[in-house]
């Protein structure tokens, strides 16, 4: 039986406020590429893992948000895209490659049911499969399309509309024949999202000393559809500028995800005046959606019509550096990991 070197990067202090490269270490250890006789487990090489603001949650001791944290110790986990090297499950085979939930090493053996997807479409870059085709692709996805019900001729707003989900979300908008604002932190997001993305407009939150006031200059009839990623004081900034029965649909709280006490939202009466309907979401309750999200997407990665930025940073040592960058606004686009292996 071969066995090969291991690394990992795995969690080494539980996470209080903002994480630092410090509260991760890599360990080098030994894998066996053979699964136990009988196991109906799969033994993967990893090729890209996702870098996404949800795994902050699980570095931290308690979060109370009801699935497992991390263990001390033990290595990161998320969404990846990987290739089988061995497996007892029928439904896989050496060779294939997959997408779905994974550890944070150059190789993984994990029971079947983490493997969400196995990949089928081979023409378009694998890493792909850690963003508009996989988890973020189908939160932009079903948090639009489901929970928004846009109507053509909506005034569209996107926070943090230069990552992984945003970027998505403003190009099926304007595909939908809408109009489309996002917001991000710098000169360079801006200009991405206005001249690269298909935005309307763009604005950089950080230069807004009044956030209400930018709102109403992009939105002077108001907004029918703000699709949240950040919380905190955009959306109280939001709820006054929604129109008439808009829908939020809610997907993440960066600002928030750090804070050892969260900011309070004060126009939360706007929700009864304008009889808006929020509803937060967990993109795994529309997983059974994923062949009719590829069947909408493909097409539109072949023709052009749709456009994905990854920021991309090799190997698994620089993954400490890729997960704080997420909450200081590092990256720009998809943060993906490319591991190499042995």
């Amino acid at each position: 039986m071969a066995e090969v070197r291991n690394k990992q990067v795995v969690l080494k202090n539980y996470v209080v406020g903002f994480p630092k490269e410090s509260d991760m270490d890599i360990v080098e250890g030994t894998i066996t590429l053979k699964i136990p006789e009988g196991s109906s487990d799969v033994l993967l090489k990893n090729l890209y893992l996702s870098c996404d603001p949800y795994m902050r949650f699980l570095m931290a001791k308690n979060t109370n948000v009801g699935f497992g944290n991390y263990t001390l110790n033990s290595p990161l986990a998320g969404n990846g895209v990987s290739q089988v090297v061995e497996s007892g499950h029928p439904d896989y085979k050496e060779g294939d490659l997959v997408w779905g939930f994974t550890n944070w090493e150059e190789y993984s053996l994990l029971s079947s049911a983490q493997i969400r997807f196995k990949i089928e479409h081979t023409d378009v870059p694998l890493s792909y499969y850690t963003g508009i085709l996989g988890m973020p692709g189908m939160t932009a996805y079903a948090g639009f399309f489901e929970l928004g019900s846009p109507i053509k001729g909506e005034k569209v707003f996107v926070s943090a509309a230069s990552g992984a989900v945003g970027q998505l979300v403003g190009q099926f908008a304007k595909l939908n024949g809408c109009y489309v604002v996002g917001s991000a932190g710098s000169k360079e997001k801006v200009d991405l999202l206005k001249n690269k993305l298909g935005f309307d407009e763009a604005f950089n939150y950080k230069e807004e000393p009044d956030l209400n006031a930018a709102l109403k200059r992009y939105f002077p009839e108001g907004i029918d559809i703000y699709f949240e990623n950040v919380g905190g004081k955009t959306l109280d900034a939001v709820l006054p500028n929604m129109r008439l029965h808009g829908r939020i649909p809610v997907c993440g709280m960066i600002s928030q995800y750090n804070l050892t006490q969260p900011e309070g939202v004060t126009n939360l009466a706007h929700l009864i005046f304008k009889r808006i309907k929020m509803e937060g979401f967990i993109v795994t309750d529309f997983y059974h959606l994923y062949p009719k999200f590829l069947e909408f997407v493909v097409p539109l990665i072949r023709e052009g019509k749709v456009v994905y930025v990854e920021d991309i940073v090799e190997g698994l040592e620089n993954g400490p550096a890729a997960m704080v960058g997420l909450f200081t606004g590092r990256n720009v686009g998809k943060q993906v990991i490319s591991v190499v292996c042995e």
